[in-house]
């Protein structure tokens, strides 16, 4: 018991070395990577950036025959501090167990790793480091791995304003609009009528970002064609599937690295933010001007019989 307690607190390289089959095989280490960033459940940890301590350990095919001194031959230090920093950039997280799951799958897509240990620490939580520490290997990723690599789709996002959301012609839109190949993701503004006001601008930002997501729930009930999604991973898997989407915006905008810029009373910015960051192939705005969006196609409707 006294080994196993003393190898949970080592180094990843010695827990590797002690787990191994008895094949021959070659490790890359990254230590005490530290790296400044907004991460945590609680809402204390929001707004606000701690040290992360990263230690790395990946276990990688033995070279056969002579290197050479190639670096293309070998799993380079660079693609596992890649792995962090794209992982970090990619949006806002919680839990460390979920950042450490995402870079093992991340390193083990590299056609020579084969194992990797990853532990994360929190260095600024209180008096000690506080962390988790995950071990997988490439027979772990089975199909989580050859959904990553799949190109993401190019949605359509479509915005409504209230006149729109209310209008008769809603459902023959929405036949039109899904018929079309790219998937269909709606969004909406604030509705009518007053709403809590309060002196507190982050507070106030949550109670405007519910309020559209209330919106969003009233769309739906108009339509039960229409589901609203949160997160990324629920929109991917929808528009997959074919599901016309309402997007609900906490999380992703909470969550997000770099956050739209726009106040939270725009929706229309809001929706041209988030049809970038989706990767849209069309930004249709029906009832109102449509904003500029840098890499997306736009195009403005008014309520009318016909969007297309």
């Amino acid at each position: 018991m006294s080994s196993e307690i003393r190898l949970a607190f080592a180094h990843p390289s010695e827990r590797a070395i002690a787990t191994a089959d008895d094949g021959p095989v070659d490790r890359i280490s990254l230590r005490d990577h530290i790296v400044e960033v907004e991460i945590g459940a609680f809402q204390a940890e929001r707004g606000t950036r701690q040290r992360i301590c990263f230690n790395v350990v990946v276990e990688v095919q033995p070279i056969v025959g002579h290197i050479d001194d190639d670096v293309d031959r070998i799993l380079s230090y660079d693609r596992v501090t890649e792995a962090i920093a794209t992982e970090l950039g990619a949006e806002r997280l919680n839990l460390l167990e979920t950042l450490a799951e995402r870079i093992a799958e991340r390193i083990l897509l590299e056609p020579q790793a084969l194992r990797a240990f990853v532990r994360i620490e929190k260095l600024d939580r209180g008096p000690g480091a506080l962390g988790v520490e995950i071990v997988r290997s490439r027979s772990d990723l089975g199909s989580a791995a050859q959904d990553s690599s799949q190109e993401r789709p190019h949605p359509r996002v479509v915005y409504l304003t209230n006149a729109a959301l209310m209008s008769d012609h809603l459902g023959a839109w929405i036949d039109q609009l899904s018929a079309e190949r790219a998937p269909l993701i709606l969004c909406v503004g604030l509705p009518e009528g007053r709403r809590a006001e309060v002196g507190q601008p982050m507070a106030q930002r949550r109670i405007d970002i519910l309020a559209i997501e209330q919106n969003g729930w009233v769309l739906a009930a108009r339509d039960a064609r229409c589901k609203v999604v949160a997160t990324r991973t629920e929109l991917d898997w929808a528009m997959k599937n074919g599901q016309v989407c309402i997007w609900a915006p906490s999380k992703i905008i909470l969550d997000a690295v770099e956050g739209p810029d726009t106040p939270t009373t725009d929706a229309v910015a809001l929706t041209g933010w988030f049809a970038k960051e989706m990767d849209a192939s069309e930004l249709l705005v029906i009832g109102t001007d449509a904003p500029r969006v840098a890499n997306v196609s736009v195009r403005n409707s008014p309520v009318g019989e016909s969007v297309l």
